[in-house]
């Protein structure tokens, strides 16, 4: 395998370079042969991808092609002298050329004075350009390149992978004792500014190699990281193949076989997307990964789809690279540059020692003599927080024992003591369970695990791999436990610190998607695996079922907050009798609060935050009053109108006319809302009622409060299309609808509540922003006749390759009196709009929506009637209102 120069047989069934002399001979402009040159070497090269050639071959069989073409390209111009050369540099110089990669040239000039060079420079420049050649080029003298390279480390890097194409070799040898080690750009001070470079570059891509589309060249674990590993190298030992690395200690054969499999995988996907893209495309589109995986040949399966399968290989192998790619700097670092440096060394035990602040073996053998230490070592750290991590070759040591860790081994006493004793740690448990994955050992330890590693669903709603996400919600967990925590998630910051064993809600993070991926109902899947693993562990029956129940209900407590009507005694009474008690009620809620913000960062915001606390603080409510004594609608009602009135007294407001107001509400009113919120839209239409505008109120949650949604109610005449107006109204503002209540009084007035947030997921609090919505609301909705067009607005680009067919669901909901409709739609621009125009056709009314969006789909459930207030009980209108909203939403975007 080689690390920059390359060495390609000649091959003249790509290009026969006599033969295209000759042809050229005989034309009297050369463009034309040259153009059909690089397309024959680019149709061949096609060919035999498609035929499965080895990837190095057609890698650097293109470079040699360019080689052969640009040496009789640089032999038509009229050189003076042999003051000139031309260089291969970059990629280019490596002897890598995927379809589109740029052809990076130096022109390389022995002296300062460029002038009698500037004609066939200028000249050979042209052609290049004009045969249609996606070159970079660069005009300089060796002096340049001296001065250049001292300041510039990409400029260095890119001319230590020079090579001559025509004119003297001699000049780049000139060249290449200007920029040495010994003369500029020592190992060390060259390792650094590439490894702060590295670092840069990996922080744009959030420090992780899970993305939904990656880029395959920049992102950790990309193809940068493998050039990293050699640009190092090569400055320090000279090297130019990655097998001299193995002999000199840097490299085992097994981190070579990782390099060169993954290496040539990327360079796989990479030929691919330039081949379908037709330009040098480096980002793993969701435009292409179907395409790629299906030319790959990935097929889909009942478990899991072509992409996904695809994806899984991808992640498989740029985490392998990304944990190489750490281990072998770090083993630079510290046996390379920093070899003769003296570090204060603390024994732990027999077996492990701190040296420098970073935990070591303190032998060779130990993880083979005593292999219980490949679980020994994660618990040390987490007992000892000042371990900042593991020397790089200890970290090598576990990379090569980890084989070791099989059936036996886990059925251990011993090892599964050690791995509890573990999570029972007072230290960084989820950042060790990260450091056991990145060695793999985790995996190992628990396999169903390792089934997860890489393991993608194609939407945009998890944005990570499976073991990618579990890592991170239990991250998550971690920092509930920090002081600065309460801002942010004041509820489960509390909680955390209250839970009777930590543990168990480690485990039951680990396991709750563990069964993704394996067909069937992975929270069921899930709940199986983890009681076998109590069992294994020896957790209590208590301890087991309670593990079970939080794995297989880990969905529950999310999916009431935001699809049922929480403001419903009864939807309450349903969900405190499946948690319980209150124990079980905090589990849930602090594993819900971390699955959401580990799923995908756009989903948690102050309104999804104030739902799940709303239901958690109700939950308990219910479950202190106890199950078999729970609170009716007109205790609820009653309470609820007592403490509004108390407050409307505290300010002096009329109380007749409150209560003449109150009577023309009816009981749903005082059912929906919280007595502050009732005493908000009292005053206001009270305030309101000689004005013939539609009444807008908006409040916004106060700076130091991080939870809830913007709120706008509007108080106006009820007529058809109101929901749809304001729906497209809100589009038109850039807000995105969250929640909807929608009730009308008994004089024919509406009363509608709607919490929005922006389009980046954030209440509206600015007093300028907030009065530009009121005015616009005002006057879009004023006139009936002139309701606002539905926003047409182009389809972003990632939901376009995602194909959510409409599901509509319609069931009863005869505690209420109304009819409960679950709309799953593709997410498109307008949608609440157009479903408010359809309602609106079909003569429904809407009393409230509960509105989700997840990645590209929407999964929004309606509260319905007809319009003399009764459920849609009949089959064929229930069938018309479905086939309805099907035929418009699959087709609106």
């Amino acid at each position: 395998m080689l690390l920059h120069h390359y060495r390609f047989a000649p091959d003249e069934s790509l290009f026969d370079a006599e033969t295209f002399r000759r042809e050229l001979a005989g034309t009297r402009s050369p463009i034309a042969p040259f153009k059909a040159a690089l397309r024959d070497i680019q149709s061949r090269l096609d060919e035999r991808f498609h035929a499965g050639a080895d990837i190095r071959d057609l890698i650097h069989g293109r470079a040699w092609c360019l080689d052969q073409l640009l040496s009789v390209a640089w032999s038509l111009q009229e050189w003076p002298d042999d003051g000139v050369a031309l260089l291969a540099v970059g990629g280019y110089g490596r002897g890598e050329l995927h379809p589109h990669s740029d052809v990076d040239l130096m022109l390389l000039l022995e002296d300062d004075d460029d002038t009698p060079y500037r004609g066939p420079l200028t000249a050979f420049i042209t052609l290049l350009w004009d045969i249609g050649l996606e070159i970079g080029h660069s005009v300089r003298s060796l002096s340049d390149c001296e001065r250049e390279a001292a300041s510039d480390i990409t400029i260095i890097t890119n001319l230590m992978e020079s090579r001559t194409l025509a004119g003297p070799e001699s000049l780049r040898e000139a060249m290449k004792a200007r920029i040495a080690a010994e003369s500029m750009w020592p190992a060390d001070r060259f390792f650094e500014a590439k490894w702060q470079e590295q670092i840069a570059r990996h922080h744009r891509f959030n420090n992780s190699e899970y993305h939904l589309e990656p880029n395959i060249k920049s992102s950790p674990g990309g193809l940068r990281d493998i050039q990293m590993i050699g640009w190092v190298a090569k400055r320090h030992f000279g090297s130019q193949r990655y097998e001299d690395l193995v002999a000199e200690g840097f490299m085992n054969d097994a981190e070579l076989r990782i390099l060169s499999q993954g290496q040539a995988f990327l360079w796989q996907v990479r030929y691919a997307l330039h081949m379908l893209t037709g330009r040098a495309e480096d980002r793993l589109l969701f435009d292409h990964q179907r395409t790629i995986a299906e030319l790959f040949g990935f097929r889909d399966t009942p478990e899991r789809l072509a992409v996904e399968q695809f994806m899984k290989r991808y992640y498989r192998h740029v985490t392998a690279l990304a944990g190489l790619n750490d281990m072998l700097l770090q083993h630079f670092d510290e046996a390379i540059l920093r070899d003769g440096e003296r570090l204060e060394t603390v024994a732990l035990n027999e077996r492990f020692a701190i040296e420098g602040s970073y935990i070591k073996a303190r032998h060779r053998s130990v993880f083979r003599e005593h292999p219980s230490a490949l679980l020994e070592l994660f618990l040390l750290m987490a007992e000892h927080p000042e371990i900042e991590g593991v020397r790089a070759d200890t970290i090598r040591l576990i990379r090569d024992n980890r084989h070791l860790i099989d059936d036996l081994y886990r059925d251990d006493e011993h090892h599964q003591h050690l791995f509890m004793s573990l999570l029972r740690s007072s230290g960084n448990v989820a950042r060790q369970l990260r450091r056991m994955n990145r060695y793999g050992v985790l995996g190992k330890y628990l396999p169903e695990f390792g089934q997860a590693v890489g393991l993608m669903q194609h939407d945009l709603f998890h944005i990570y791999t499976v073991d990618a996400h579990t890592l991170r919600l239990l991250k998550c967990i971690h920092q509930f436990r920090k002081p600065q925590a309460s801002d942010d998630f004041p509820v489960a910051a509390a909680l955390v610190h209250q839970l009777p064993k930590l543990e168990l809600l480690w485990i039951a993070g680990l396991y709750h998607d563990i069964g993704k991926g394996r067909g069937g109902d992975h929270s069921i899947l899930g709940a199986r695996d983890v009681e076998r693993f109590a069992e294994r562990h020896g957790l209590s029956q208590r301890d087991t079922r309670l593990i079970s129940w939080l794995v297989e209900n880990h969905l529950v407590m999310s999916m009431v907050a935001q699809k049922r009507d929480i403001t419903d005694p009864d939807v309450i009474r349903e969900f405190a009798t499946l948690v319980g008690d209150e124990t079980r009620l905090d589990y849930l809620y602090v594993l819900t609060v971390a699955d959401i913000n580990a799923t995908n960062p756009t989903l948690w915001n102050g309104w999804r935050a104030s739902l799940l606390r709303q239901l958690h603080a109700e939950t308990k409510r219910a479950l202190r009053r106890g199950l078999d004594n729970p609170l009716d609608r007109e205790e609820w009602v009653a309470e609820t109108r007592s403490e509004a009135r108390s407050l409307l007294t505290t300010v002096g407001a009329d109380l007749s006319r409150v209560e003449r107001l109150w009577e023309q509400l009816g009981e749903e009113y005082f059912l929906q809302y919280a007595p502050s919120e009732i005493v908000w839209q009292t005053l206001g239409i009270l305030a309101h009622r000689e004005s013939a505008l539609p009444l807008v109120l908006i409040s916004a949650p106060t700076d130091d409060m991080s939870e809830g949604g913007t709120k706008v109610f509007i108080h106006t005449r009820s007529v058809d299309d109101l929901f749809a107006a304001t729906a497209a109204a809100m589009e038109q503002l850039g807000l995105s609808i969250h929640d909807a209540r929608i009730a009308t009084s008994s004089n024919d007035w509406t009363l509608n509540t709607f919490i929005v947030l922006d389009d980046q997921g954030r209440a509206i609090r600015d007093p300028g922003r907030i009065e530009e919505i009121r005015a616009h609301l005002v006057e879009e909705l004023d006139d009936p006749e002139d309701y606002p067009q539905i926003v047409t607005r182009h389809t972003p680009r990632q939901l376009r390759h995602f194909k959510v067919p409409t599901e509509v669901l319609i069931e009863q909901d005869p505690a209420n009196e109304r009819t409960l409709l679950e709309l799953t739609a593709p997410d498109r621009p307008g949608l609440l709009a157009r479903v408010g125009r359809i309602f609106m056709e079909q003569d429904i009314s809407l009393s409230a929506a509960k509105i989700a969006t997840l990645g590209e789909r929407v999964e929004d459930v309606f509260f319905i009637t007809d319009k003399s207030g009764a459920p849609l009980t009949d089959p064929e209108r229930q069938q018309r209102l479905r086939e309805r909203l099907i035929e418009v939403l699959d087709v609106a975007g």
